[in-house]
């Protein structure tokens, strides 16, 4: 398993962990899916945020 897949299940994991809530919980399994989704693209290096935090230091 590659650091994309383990982020998306530890994500998925926590959202479960709320999933009692209804669709609030249905939603916050979502959402922290797609974070761990993204932070294990990341980590794969897979995905570069480097665009999007850099412009202002380039001056």
């Amino acid at each position: 398993m590659n650091a994309t897949q383990t982020g998306l299940f530890a994500g998925l994991l926590l959202g479960l962990a709320g999933a009692s809530f209804g669709f609030v919980g249905f939603l916050l399994t979502l959402v922290l899916g797609a974070i761990g989704f993204a932070v294990g693209r990341v980590l794969d290096g897979e995905l570069d945020l480097n665009g999007l935090r850099g412009r202002g230091r380039d001056r």
